[in-house]
């Protein structure tokens, strides 16, 4: 929506699944969309509900104030928009652009192009989507956003349209520190979750008689873990009581996975990470306190 309550034209650039679903979303909430992708077939479907394909990128950033652009990463950004900005037919062909980039990059790489986008005239906010293409739109969804706050304000409702907007303040590189953070979370659980139905399954254990099981343990992470914010002071504060279990003892537990998979054939670079984490802890003085402990090892050092 536009500052009147109007719905206001937005531009999407990248239209893999998540841009897709992205101006779909947007066009069912009555935005005039335009499109532009590689390859423009990709459009196809957007334009029979509505959306106008954009022969050009330059045509693409010229028909909104508010550009969204999803693509693998900052690079395709550059590979597309910087021979828009150096026709000399359209010197300020950013100016007084916002774009959003909603691409995986690294935080420096946000920065960078940030820098890059005022440089030409444009306000640049770096985001990232916190849920997969199909939940794009959907109660739960939600993106973490960073970048001038002015800008964001500006677009906010449109934003939302998308999912729950979570500022996260004026650093570019936020939105994609957090984005990264959650990732290697998600991404490290993802191949635990491969690794230990390989593990069953050389066993000769059907993958249907383990994965219901074990995602209840994933599931139930969250309450094992507690309250998310005193395990933050705890960190902050390096307390690690070890009353309930400790990195010796966890540890142990560490060195018979990577052993269990060795016995199986199973690929042991993932546990051996993990084990290689209490080692160390337990190095550093470290047995007897609680699997937090490993923070300490993990940690960057002041």
């Amino acid at each position: 929506m536009s500052r009147t309550g109007t719905p206001a034209p937005v531009t999407v650039i990248g239209l893999g699944p998540m841009g897709r679903a992205m101006g779909t979303t947007l066009m069912q909430a009555g935005h005039p969309v335009t499109v532009w992708n590689r390859t423009p077939s990709r459009a196809d479907d957007l334009v029979s509900a509505g959306a106008t394909l954009a022969p050009t990128p330059a045509a693409a950033i010229a028909a909104s104030g508010l550009t969204i652009i999803s693509l693998t990463d900052y690079q395709a950004m550059y590979d597309i928009l910087a021979p828009v900005i150096d026709d000399e037919r359209r010197p300020a062909a950013l100016g007084g652009k916002v774009l959003v980039n909603l691409s995986s990059d690294t935080p420096e790489a946000s920065r960078r192009a940030a820098a890059w986008a005022t440089e030409h005239g444009a306000s640049f906010i770096t985001g990232g989507v916190m849920v997969p293409a199909p939940a794009i739109g959907n109660r739960g969804a939600y993106v973490f956003y960073s970048g001038p706050k002015d800008a964001f304000d500006t677009h906010e409702p449109l934003l939302r349209v998308i999912g729950e907007p979570q500022y996260l303040g004026g650093d570019p590189g936020l939105a994609q520190l957090f984005y990264q953070a959650h990732l290697d979370v998600f991404l490290t659980a993802l191949s635990s979750l491969l690794h230990a139905t390989a593990l069953v399954t050389a066993a000769g254990v059907p993958a249907a008689d383990f994965l219901p099981g074990v995602l209840t343990t994933l599931t139930g992470i969250p309450a094992m873990i507690g309250d998310g914010a005193q395990l933050a002071q705890q960190l902050e504060a390096g307390e690690h009581p070890g009353d309930l279990s400790t990195a010796l003892m966890m540890g142990a537990t560490a060195d018979h996975i990577v052993r269990t998979s060795e016995t199986f054939g199973v690929d042991v670079a993932l546990p051996k990470a993990v084990r290689s984490h209490y080692d160390r802890a337990i190095a550093a003085g470290h047995s007897t306190k609680n699997w937090t402990a490993l923070y300490e090892v993990i940690k960057a050092e002041s």
